[in-house]
């Protein structure tokens, strides 16, 4: 088998299975490991894959502007928000923290809704100040351009003072074994805050983003209460099933 046929085929097999292992293939394409673990150095540094100790993970939607990505499945978003309403309780404390997601879902909340809500993002806060019953607090800090976010030391320390009810946490990538990462160090830093100072933890995901990996970890799979998803396929709710997580479609 030539080497970008095996490539392909590698490809092929993630896309269907969401990770390889490199003894598997090893084994499936009659070729040594190292040949293996070169192909996905190869794969990896073409951002096709993302390599993990014992093979490959999937990597997931490409990484794009804030702008570009509200547009993108914005039907799927707001279906994902329906779902995800019933668990904002009122006269509750409630973080939101910034995607295109959770942007869908703060359009979505009813105007007589009474709760505070607390963001790092300005894209929410915009959509949600003509909420008459709503405090809104806003997290300051460095603003992130890419992802419309306030990151830093200083929204550290102001998310030290605070106690939620519910976090609304965007996930950009989320694996079984790996758990959620993001692409910078310091949204995950923020993330890992707001879980820690929340009772709940809400995640909205598409199904593309199931089995895939970034660069900067922000917690296991069990930091979630609740995960809200598409349609999901029968083998990846089974492995889901396994954790202490409610898993709704």
């Amino acid at each position: 088998m030539l080497k970008l046929e095996r490539h392909q085929k590698i490809l092929d097999l993630l896309n269907a299975e969401q990770k390889v292992i490199a003894s598997d293939l090893s084994q499936r394409f009659n070729v040594s490991e190292d040949t293996i673990r070169r192909d996905l150095k190869d794969l990896d540094s073409q951002g096709l894959l993302k390599r993990v100790h014992s093979g490959a993970l999937r990597v997931g939607p490409p990484i794009t502007n804030f702008n570009y990505r509200e547009n993108v499945a914005s039907e799927q978003k707001t279906a994902l928000a329906h779902k995800a309403l019933p668990f904002l309780k009122e006269e509750s404390v409630i973080i939101i923290d910034g995607s295109t997601t959770n942007l869908a879902l703060a359009k979505e909340i009813p105007q007589d809704f009474r709760a505070t809500i607390i963001t790092n993002s300005p894209p929410i806060a915009i959509a949600l100040a003509q909420h008459p019953n709503l405090e809104i607090i806003n997290i300051g800090g460095t603003f992130y351009k890419q992802s419309m976010i306030n990151i830093g030391v200083q929204a550290y320390k102001q998310l030290q003072n605070i106690r939620a009810d519910l976090y609304i946490m965007g996930i950009y990538n989320i694996d079984l074994d790996v758990g959620t990462s993001v692409p910078t160090m310091q949204e995950s830093d923020i993330k890992r805050e707001m879980i820690r100072i929340s009772t709940e933890v809400l995640g909205m995901i598409t199904n593309d983003k199931f089995g895939t990996i970034s660069n900067h970890i922000v917690g296991p799979i069990d930091d979630l209460t609740y995960l809200i998803s598409e349609e999901i396929p029968e083998k990846v709710r089974k492995e889901y099933n396994k954790q202490k997580i409610v898993l709704i479609d």
